[in-house]
């Protein structure tokens, strides 16, 4: 039996192939973890109408006093600082020179995590259980519009819908974490012994350094104007729940994006809203983005473009339905402005892939603005507390908050809080 014959042309393509294949991982860069990692997490938190003001941090119950308030949204301007060296598996105690635009002095002391104990249970307290399914349904509407487009809304009926049903509300796009996992091992500002409030004129722009045993001295960068705190967003609103509401805002010179989101009743139904020309939710996008992430939503129209400076929301679908308990109707908005995010290490990769790449550190340094209002409160950007049409409902005179209220001053949204609990539990978390 004759063998089989390999032509010259197939045999040195084949030799081509492997001889590349041998040439990429021969070309396969080796990176290594860096000493050291730095987060800054920079925020400014606004109520819309309302001046701007210092970060709460004296006042208990907006839990000023803790890590993580540039992530959420009480009103003020947020630094959340985070170190972790690999020297130092357990914590290290550091320092973080700062320039003196920020009026805080020359450093912020940066102090390890302490594990945390969970409170030990009571006896016979009961386990959480499985909340209680809602009646009524949730309405996703979306895009900047006077009127409800063909096609919206969406609908999950609550009382029956599985996950499924759910997915088709609320599978859409979401901000993934990047931020420090924090924890112990990790060193933070601000923490128990110091938690000083941002002044309002403060500025990040300038030399930063960060030391303490185990970092590398070399680990110093600059901020400039792209990553210093954001102006307050100047958010201007018209219009009743009953019509369509006009919302306005002056352009912030260091945004890339903005998006729009609300969420309110009409009778049992519960509402959702965003400035998406695509149907998502939007209910995962208030977080920080990186750059690529907020150019490729820009181009597929999640995001509004910096550019943009005005959105509409749709007539009527945040007014109350004639039997429901509010016949006013409204719901609460967010927006937010998405900053630059900035990326440093050092020494810088090399290009060459042969050479090893160690870095010594890393920095990663992202910045936000977001604010919050009341639809059907019409308010002009730089409103003093109270301008808007409708005045908040008062606080309970036992000082207890209301359904689904976070902080004193801002009206509850009836029943959400038990739609979203319902959410939660199909979904298991």
């Amino acid at each position: 039996m004759k063998g089989k014959h390999r032509s010259p042309a197939r045999t040195t393509l084949v030799a081509l192939a492997l001889a590349t294949g041998a040439s990429a991982q021969a070309q396969q860069q080796t990176v290594k973890p860096p000493i050291a990692q730095y987060w800054m997490d920079v925020a400014t938190h606004t109520f819309a109408g309302m001046p701007e003001m210092p970060g709460m941090s004296s006042i208990p119950f907006l839990g000023g006093s803790a890590y993580g308030n540039a992530r959420g949204m009480a009103p003020g301007r947020w630094l959340d600082l985070a170190l972790h060296t690999r020297a130092r598996p357990g914590g290290t105690e550091g320092s973080h020179a700062i320039p003196s635009g920020m009026q805080m002095g020359s450093a912020l002391p940066l102090l390890p995590v302490r594990p945390e104990t969970p409170p030990p249970r009571e006896p016979g307290e009961p386990d959480e259980g499985m909340p209680e399914r809602p009646t009524g349904r949730i309405l996703l509407y979306w895009g900047c519009s006077e009127t409800v487009r063909q096609g919206q809304p969406r609908v999950v009926d609550l009382a029956t819908a599985g996950p499924r049903e759910f997915a088709r509300v609320f599978a859409g796009r979401f901000a993934p974490d990047r931020g420090a996992r924090i924890g112990p091992g990790y060193s933070i500002w601000p923490n128990e012994k110091n938690r000083a409030s941002i002044p309002r004129e403060a500025s990040l722009i300038g030399d930063h350094a960060v030391s303490g045993d185990g970092v590398p001295p070399s680990l110093r960068f600059a901020i400039g104007q792209a990553q210093d705190f954001m102006p307050a967003i100047q958010l201007a609103s018209s219009g009743q729940p009953a019509d369509s509401i006009a919302l306005q805002w002056q352009p912030i010179p260091t945004a890339r994006a903005y998006f729009l989101h609300a969420m309110g009743k009409s009778g049992k139904d519960m509402v959702l809203w965003s400035s998406s020309e695509t149907p998502d939710s939007g209910m995962g996008l208030f977080d920080y983005l990186s750059n690529p992430t907020i150019d490729r939503w820009v181009r597929e129209r999640v995001l509004l473009p910096a550019s943009e400076t005005r959105c509409a929301v749709p007539k009527g679908i945040f007014a109350s339905s004639a039997t429901g308990e509010d016949h006013e109707g409204g719901g609460m908005l967010r927006m937010i402005a998405y900053g630059g995010e900035l990326n440093l290490a050092h020494p810088p990769r090399p290009a060459d892939p042969r050479k090893p790449w160690e870095p010594e550190w890393s920095a990663r340094v992202r910045v936000k603005a977001t604010t919050m209002s009341m639809l059907g409160m019409d308010s002009e950007a730089g409103d003093q507390p109270g301008a808007g049409r409708r005045s908040a409902p008062q606080e309970s005179s036992q000082g207890e908050q209301q359904e689904g209220q976070s902080l004193p001053g801002i009206p509850a949204i009836p029943g959400a809080g038990k739609a979203i609990d319902a959410i939660r539990g199909i979904f298991g978390r």
